[in-house]
C-alpha cells in the first residue's frame, strides 16, 4: 500500500514540482537581471530563513541573533507574523495579543521587550522597515525573520536554516517534496546553519555533509543543537509550589500529555521519552488556532489518563497560543508546563554565529 502511494505520489505531483522549480527558476533569474528590484537600506539587514518548510527551528536562533547584537545595535526584529489575525504593518506593543501579531513574533517580543527590541510585522518587508525607521531613527540594524524567499529586500547577511535530519540534498521540491526552492538557492546564502543536530555527532558525519552541500569557499556553515531547559510552569500564579516538577522527578508511574502544533515535534516528543514518564501525544498543525472544542478534546485525554502524577507539557511556541486561549481548561492550568529551549553550536562550525555576522557586515559597506 505504501509502494502505491509513492507511486501515486510521484505520478501526480513530481510534475508540478518540476513546474514549480520552472517557475522559482524565472523569479530568481529576474532578481539577478534587476526586472525585479531589490531594496538596499543603509543599516544592516539580517536574513534569517530556510529553503524548505517549517521546523527547522527558526525562533529560536533567531532569537539567539538578537541576543548576540542587542548589546551592540539598536535592534528592530520584522517578521510577516504568520497566520495572524491582522493585515499590513503592526507594531508590538504590550497591548498586542498573539492574534494581531502571530505567535513567534508575540514570544520575541516579549522576549526581550525590556531590553529595548523592536518587534513588528508586515508582509510587505520594504515597507516594514521603512515604518520602524520612522518611528525609531535610531534603529541601526534589523533581523528578518523568515525571510529567504523575500527577495525584494537585500539582506547584508543572509542566514539559511536546514534541519540535520531533512537535507536539502534528500529533498524535493514543494508538492513532491518540501523544497520551497532548488538545492542551488543556497548560493545566494553567507551562512548556512545545520541544524537539530545529534548531540554524538561525529566530525565524519559533518565532512560529509559539507560535501553533500558543494558550498563555496566564502559560505560559512554551522552545526547547531536544542539545548532543553527546565520545564516552567504556563500559569505561574496558578501553580502551587509544591506543584513545581523537574522531569528528572518523573517515574515509570508517571503520565505526560504532549501538547504541540508545531512543523515537526518528533525531536520534542523523543527528548521527553528519554525519561521514565509514559507518553500521549495529541498533535496539531504548525501555528494552530486552538479552539473550543480543541481544549475540551485536550480535556478530555488527559482525564482518560492513568498515573500517579498526570501532567500536560508543551512546546514554548504552543505555549504562547495556549496561555492567551480563554477556553483553556481551568483545571489544567495548575498541571501544564512548557518546555524552551536554547541553541547551541558545536565544535565542527567553520567559526562562532557572532564571527560570520561580524565578517560578512565588515565585507559590505556596514563598518559599525
Amino acid at each position: 500500500m505504501a509502494k502505491r502511494s509513492k507511486i501515486l505520489s510521484l505520478l501526480l505531483l513530481y510534475p508540478i514540482s518540476v513546474v514549480y522549480g520552472w517557475v522559482m527558476a524565472l523569479r530568481n533569474w529576474m532578481f539577478e537581471q534587476n526586472i525585479l528590484k531589490q531594496h538596499e537600506f543603509d543599516i544592516p539587514i539580517i536574513s534569517v530563513g530556510n529553503i524548505s518548510m517549517g521546523g527547522t527551528g527558526k525562533t529560536p536562533h533567531t532569537e539567539y541573533i538578537v541576543n548576540m547584537l542587542k548589546s551592540r545595535y539598536n535592534l528592530g526584529v520584522l517578521s510577516r507574523g504568520y497566520k495572524r489575525k491582522t493585515k499590513g504593518f503592526v507594531l508590538a506593543t504590550r497591548n498586542s495579543h498573539v492574534d494581531d501579531i502571530g505567535d513567534e513574533p508575540y514570544q520575541i517580543y516579549h522576549k526581550f521587550r525590556k531590553e529595548g527590541v523592536m518587534m513588528a510585522v508586515c508582509e510587505n518587508r520594504v515597507n516594514g522597515i521603512e515604518q520602524m525607521r520612522e518611528i525609531n531613527p535610531d534603529m541601526n540594524l534589523v533581523v528578518l525573520d523568515d525571510a529567504f524567499q523575500h527577495r525584494h529586500v537585500k539582506p547584508a547577511a543572509s542566514i539559511v536554516l536546514m534541519e540535520w535530519n531533512r537535507p536539502a540534498f534528500q529533498d524535493s521540491l514543494l508538492p513532491y517534496g518540501r523544497l520551497r526552492e532548488p538545492m542551488s538557492a543556497l548560493n545566494r546564502a553567507d551562512i548556512v546553519i545545520v541544524t537539530k543536530c545529534p548531540d554524538d555527532i561525529k566530525p565524519v558525519e559533518c565532512r560529509l555533509f559539507r560535501e553533500r552541500l558543494e558550498l563555496f569557499p566564502y559560505q560559512k556553515l554551522l552545526f547547531s543543537r536544542f539545548i532543553y531547559d527546565n520545564l516552567k510552569p504556563l500559569f505561574p500564579h496558578e501553580t502551587p509550589a509544591p506543584q513545581a516538577i523537574a522531569l528528572d522527578d518523573l517515574t515509570r508511574e508517571d503520565t505526560i500529555l504532549v501538547v504541540c502544533g508545531i512543523a515537526n515535534p518528533r525531536p520534542f516528543v523523543k527528548y521527553l521519552r528519554t525519561y521514565n514518564a509514559k507518553i500521549k501525544i495529541k498533535r496539531y498543525a504548525d501555528h494552530h488556532h486552538f479552539t473550543h472544542a480543541d481544549m475540551e478534546a485536550i480535556l478530555l485525554k488527559y482525564n482518560a489518563m492513568k498515573g500517579t502524577r498526570r501532567i500536560v507539557i508543551t512546546t514554548e511556541k504552543d505555549g504562547v497560543r495556549l496561555v492567551n486561549n480563554p477556553y483553556f481548561p481551568h483545571r489544567l492550568r495548575q498541571y501544564t508546563y512548557y518546555l524552551p529551549i536554547k541553541v547551541g553550536f558545536t565544535e565542527f562550525s567553520d567559526c562562532t554565529l557572532e564571527d560570520a555576522i561580524d565578517g560578512v557586515i565588515r565585507n559590505n559597506r556596514f563598518l559599525k
